[in-house]
């Protein structure tokens, strides 16, 4: 059973079939009872084709509050809209914010994709109406607002068509609401938006130096693409189309069944044409009809600096076609970053070791130490214990999204204790550690 068959006998039931659909006589029905299961929606009547269809627009307003976002009210207008825009893009722009240690990349990004709904009317109007959830997320999306019972939508409770709840009961294709008083069905078929195609995700491995300072990968996808040669319908070009005689176009077949309450019909989709609602004399032989081909292709992708495990680039418009000539969807790159053997990462920052003899821990030396970009000189001061981390400022991985803003990097000093010592050096240690006891000693009488 599917969602809408199941939220319709629900409401059947919870109204009770006489007081719901039909008065005494049972020859018509109303549907006040049936609205009140969503006390917090609205309904909105249009007339399609001289018949009223009864549409129920159920909010969710979840998500950011883009008015919040820009700081301007509800009711602001389109140039207090981009003057307030304007004041936080230059706030908020990541290249103005260098020397701020926060990223700002997020929060820009939020502001841009604020103001580009609340800039536009029609989106605007989405929004205000169902949220964040009606208007999609990118523009592919927008005009797809997202049915919960069918279509392209993204979220469940943006639009209910309450023909589609008596459908679920008395057949018929949406129009005129008739089906217990005997009344012969609308013709005519529900016309539905473009649909998006499918996101596709695909896994590539790079290398500690490339995250850390980006560049362009190459990587060899499949996905559906529209015909070349049809428009992406199925349809060989050329090819009548007519409308199925058995349905009258509607892609359900009627029936009409007589109970002592009325005239009860019930509607399956047509056999004849498959609930297409047309026939088609002969279909593309590039697609087989489906007006989608899958294809190899190589794509170059930009790697930016500073990247990390596990990070996610959109390439927009290389995932799936979508059918019947609709949109591509998008392609989502999964990063996994080899591990590199000098070098470990957090963030930013960089992590190194560098061993140095015991002399040079005493006597303190000048070493040459690897990092990213190649070799530095580090000077090692007298006294240096075992485990102790040397800072060396900015030679760290660049920022994601501040390109020109760099960590640090840490070097941990390891002591190598030489397990075997030649005689002179053994008889130099005997010395030295002479001395060491002498002056142990007279610390100790002078502490008498």
């Amino acid at each position: 059973m599917t969602l809408r068959n199941a939220i319709a006998l629900a409401i059947f039931w919870a109204n009770g079939f006489s007081s719901a659909f039909m008065n005494p006589r049972g020859k018509n029905f109303f549907v006040g009872n049936i609205l009140s299961f969503a006390p917090k929606a609205s309904s909105v009547r249009t007339q399609n084709n001289g018949r009223r269809t009864t549409t129920l627009f159920m909010s969710t307003q979840t998500g950011k509050d883009f008015y919040k976002v820009l700081g301007v009210s509800r009711s602001a207008d389109s140039k207090e809209i981009k003057a307030a825009y304007r004041k936080l893009a230059k706030m908020y722009h990541p290249d103005a914010t260098l020397d701020n240690p926060e990223d700002t990349t997020e929060k820009f990004q939020e502001i841009n994709r604020a103001h580009e709904v609340l800039s536009n009317p029609d989106l605007r109007k989405k929004y205000d109406m169902f949220g964040e959830q009606g208007i999609g997320t990118s523009a592919a999306s927008d005009g797809m607002s997202g049915n919960p019972f069918g279509g392209a939508g993204s979220g469940f409770g943006q639009e209910v068509d309450l023909s589609d709840i008596f459908d679920s009961f008395f057949g018929g294709n949406g129009g005129g609401m008739g089906g217990m008083g005997g009344g012969r069905p609308s013709g005519g078929t529900r016309t539905r938006g473009p649909i998006i195609g499918d996101d596709l995700r695909f896994d590539l491995e790079i290398d500690f130096k490339t995250a850390v300072f980006g560049g362009e990968e190459k990587v060899r996808i499949r996905h559906l693409e529209t015909c070349d040669t049809c428009p992406g319908d199925g349809i060989k070009p050329g090819s009548k189309v007519r409308t199925c005689a058995s349905c009258a176009g509607s892609g359900v077949t009627v029936q009409v069944t007589r109970t002592p309450l009325g005239n009860f019909q019930t509607q399956q989709t047509c056999p004849s044409c498959r609930g297409m609602g047309q026939k088609i004399d002969e279909y593309c032989g590039t697609c087989g009809g489906q007006g989608l081909n899958q294809k190899a292709k190589q794509i170059k992708v930009t790697i930016p600096p500073g990247v990390e495990d596990g990070n996610k680039l959109r390439v927009r418009g290389e995932g799936d076609a979508g059918p019947k000539g609709g949109p591509s969807g998008d392609l989502y790159i999964y990063l996994r970053v080899k591990e590199d053997k000098t070098f470990r990462r957090e963030g930013p920052e960089i992590y190194s070791d560098q061993s140095i003899s015991y002399v040079d821990a005493i006597l303190g030396a000048s070493v040459k130490t690897p990092v990213v970009d190649g070799e530095v000189t580090i000077k090692i001061p007298p006294g240096t214990q075992p485990g102790q981390v040397l800072r060396l400022k900015e030679n760290g991985a660049p920022r994601l999204g501040q390109s020109k803003s760099r960590g640090d990097h840490f070097v941990t000093v390891n002591v190598d204790i030489p397990k075997k010592i030649s005689k002179e050096e053994e008889e130099l240690m005997k010395k030295l550690k002479e001395i060491q006891d002498g002056k142990s000693e007279k610390k100790t009488l002078f502490n008498l």
